[in-house]
């Protein structure tokens, strides 16, 4: 039987608030066995570029990474953020190890095609899995890999890529060795039949429910992508995702996603 994997991505929000973060941190430091996190970056990446006169430009929650927003989200990405959620993961006894998609090629991607829209050095990833045995070393000997938003091209490129879609990527990667459970901790307590109600959480999404929450407009935005990427997990091998909110992250709460 494969051994148990957990995989929690954390977003803007959540690491927006050190409240929050903490108590997120604390959950996270409790879980036994192997564990991986993927971070975002937060309103931080947008609030450094600001400072630097590089003014953030998103299309529908999509950032456009020029060639100077690059070296802005790597620097706070793969550096403040990361960084940072590295050394808080120490004082509380987890021995975390910081990475991008370039460190130990755990993660290529290629830079998003143009079509209607020049999205700058956005990363899509491919079907190649990358380095597995990289992580799989960091995990065996008890690290825990925090891993950012940022992949490479195999070509000397880093890239600015989606973290929901790392997580799930790294959950199918590593699903021939473990048993993977995928938590996206949201600022809401999961997906939500009334998007107004936070008291209205789904505890059971299939596919055939996500499609009618979305043609009634209750799932829409940001959440679509997460809920696809959920989906592609489940199919391609991660065994349970949940979503939920920063105040249970183990996925006895929240929002379990389901093929049936």
């Amino acid at each position: 039987m494969n051994k148990n994997l957990f995989i929690l991505k954390i977003g803007g929000r959540v690491i927006d608030d050190p409240n929050v973060l903490n108590q997120v941190l604390d959950q996270f430091a409790g879980i036994t066995g192997p564990k991986i996190m993927v971070h975002g970056g937060g309103d931080q990446a947008s609030q450094m570029g600001e400072q630097l006169g590089i003014t953030a430009k998103m299309v529908d929650g999509r950032r456009i990474t020029s060639e100077d927003t690059l070296q802005v989200v790597t620097m706070v990405y793969g550096g403040l953020v990361n960084k940072n959620l590295v050394a808080r993961l120490q004082s509380k006894g987890i021995n975390a190890i910081g990475l991008s998609g370039a460190d130990g090629n755990i993660i290529q991607a290629v830079k998003r095609p143009v079509k209607d829209i020049d999205y700058g050095f956005a990363g899509d990833l491919t079907e190649s899995p990358g380095d597995n045995l990289v992580l799989e070393l960091f995990l065996k000997h008890g690290l825990v890999p925090v891993c950012c938003p940022l992949t490479h091209d195999g070509k000397g490129q880093l890239l600015n890529t989606n973290a929901d879609t790392i997580a799930r990527h790294l959950g199918i990667a590593l699903s021939g060795k473990y048993s993977v459970t995928l938590v996206y901790c949201l600022d809401k307590p999961g997906v939500l039949l009334d998007p107004e109600d936070i008291n209205s959480v789904l505890p059971l999404l299939s596919p055939q429910n996500y499609q009618q929450l979305v043609s009634s407009g209750a799932v829409a935005g940001g959440m679509i992508p997460k809920l696809d990427n959920a989906f592609a997990g489940l199919r391609l091998g991660i065994k349970r995702i949940f979503l939920c909110d920063w105040r249970d992250i183990t996925g006895s709460s929240g929002t379990k996603v389901s093929l049936s």
